[in-house]
């Protein structure tokens, strides 16, 4: 399953729905909003995406993921609209009957999701500047 929302991201809950009593390892990302990058303070994070494209896009790196990899379950979601540091912006979890199957397709399924899925975000940084991020994309 996929998900864009606007609403805050609960991780425990994105897990859950990904437990199997079939799987014998369950996998959690969650991105989060860190309040510095390079040495810089963000006040906030602000993210857009083409929605319809950006659903089309997380439900293909879904079915590839479960096509690589021997998985019982699978959710992505990611969040967009305005983040404070500390909120999350994406979770993945993924269930499989092994360790390894899952921890691949989660770190797969993350690397992915940033170099091709319509999501772009903007670093507002606490001394009232921007800059706009994305992978390929050169800085601002």
């Amino acid at each position: 399953m996929v998900e864009l929302t606007l609403e805050p991201i609960r991780p425990a809950d994105v897990l859950t729905r990904v437990h199997s009593t079939s799987a014998g390892a369950e996998v959690l990302f969650v991105g989060t909003a860190r309040e510095f990058t390079g040495g810089r303070r963000t006040a906030l994070l602000h993210y857009e995406c083409y929605e319809k494209m950006a659903i089309v896009r997380l439900q293909e790196l879904e079915a590839e993921a479960r096509q690589r990899w021997n998985l019982i379950g699978c959710e992505i979601v990611h969040r967009f609209g305005t983040l404070q540091p500390g909120e999350a912006s994406v979770a993945i979890a993924v269930s499989s009957p092994h360790r390894q199957e899952a921890f691949q397709a989660a770190q797969w399924l993350i690397d992915t999701l940033k170099e091709v899925v319509p999501i772009w975000k903007q670093e507002q940084w606490s001394d009232g500047s921007s800059q706009w991020v994305h992978p390929g994309m050169p800085p601002t």
